[in-house]
């Protein structure tokens, strides 16, 4: 048999272009599509120079246009698609809710009935831990019930499980699915040439902290210092983004090798440790020989006080566990904080 195709949507943003690396790695053929809203070609140019494969086909589409989508269907033949086309601020949600229904629920239909209309596929839905809202019992897994979302970003990946899981139930559409529910991913690429690449003010912690450090921002603000934590800042299990990404290949690999036990399934990709707020800044420091300018400021709207995994399934189950130590991932967030001041002198 030749080699699997999987077409990565949203391929050249921050997870996405890890994943394509690691798909690359294991021996996929990878396509990437991407409307390039929140990201430009610095992670894209990365995988390349990474993987040595400078062949990559990219389709500069947005993925809420059926025709565009459709030209890749026809040019390619798709064993699995992973789906990371999306917003994702949670904040921005909350402000911008009808543009966030809007982009991530359309753009997730359209490629799933693009998929169907062409016999069907695998596919990998970029799920998250805010499906699971504010819980009351920790740590979570998969059956673990679902709360009303904290904020309309949240309530977009309940919905595209939701419509996935239909679309897998459907007679006809020949669609399996699978949704990784993915919990706080950090850091970069240890190769520092692909990492996470904010437009404007970062909306996540470490690029706030890379760039306060950097001192492209004056001072990280830390949204709450009043949560019912042991030092009063949210808990949440922050998981290597280059562990995240070799997770997608694990669940690739179980699907299109027909091993999946049910044609949809869930899993909890995270590291199982709950770190704050505060021991982030401080393993930054301790990885870095950097201090951080930090104050606190009021909480921040959609935010929830705790949330990590219960990884045990996914360890089982995909043959997978999160391997690299808080330190890792903090050095490897600054390499390419690094990098990228290198880049910009040039």
């Amino acid at each position: 048999m030749g080699k699997k195709t999987v077409l990565v949507t949203g391929g050249a943003g921050y997870i996405g272009s890890h994943v394509t690396v690691e798909l690359i790695n294991a021996g996929y053929d990878v396509v990437v599509a991407d409307n390039m809203s929140n990201c430009d070609l610095t992670c894209f140019e990365g995988v390349k120079e990474v993987t040595g494969r400078t062949d990559i086909p990219f389709y500069r589409i947005d993925c809420c246009n059926q025709e565009s989508v459709e030209t890749i269907f026809n040019a390619h033949a798709i064993d699995a698609l992973i789906h990371f086309a999306a917003y994702k601020a949670v904040g921005e949600s909350v402000e911008q809710p009808l543009k966030y229904f809007r982009n991530n629920l359309d753009s997730f239909i359209t490629v799933l009935s693009v998929a169907a209309g062409h016999g069907g596929c695998n596919v990998l839905f970029s799920s998250s831990a805010t499906v699971y809202g504010e819980t009351d019992r920790l740590p979570v897994t998969e059956e673990s019930p679902r709360q009303p979302a904290m904020s309309p970003y949240g309530a977009t990946k309940q919905m595209c499980e939701d419509i996935l899981e239909s679309s897998v139930k459907a007679a006809g559409t020949g669609i399996k699915g699978m949704a990784l529910r993915y919990f706080n991913p950090v850091g970069a690429h240890p190769s520092a040439l692909l990492g996470e690449l904010p437009r404007g003010v970062p909306n996540n912690l470490i690029p706030y902290v890379t760039q306060t450090a950097i001192g492209k921002r004056e001072c990280l603000t830390i949204f709450g210092d009043d949560y019912p934590t042991p030092d009063g800042t949210c808990l949440r299990d922050y998981i290597d983004v280059v562990d995240l990404a070799k997770a997608h290949v694990a669940a690739v690999g179980r699907m299109v090798d027909g091993k999946m036990k049910k044609d949809y399934e869930i899993f909890n990709v995270g590291t199982g440790r709950p770190v704050s707020v505060l021991e982030i800044v401080r393993a930054f420091e301790k990885a870095n020989g950097v201090k951080l300018n930090y104050r606190f400021g009021p909480r921040r709207a959609g935010d929830i006080t705790a949330i990590w995994a219960d990884p045990s399934l996914a360890n089982r189950e995909l043959g997978w566990t999160a391997q690299r130590t808080l330190e890792d991932t903090m050095k490897s967030a600054w390499e390419w904080e690094l990098h990228l001041a290198a880049l910009n002198k040039k």
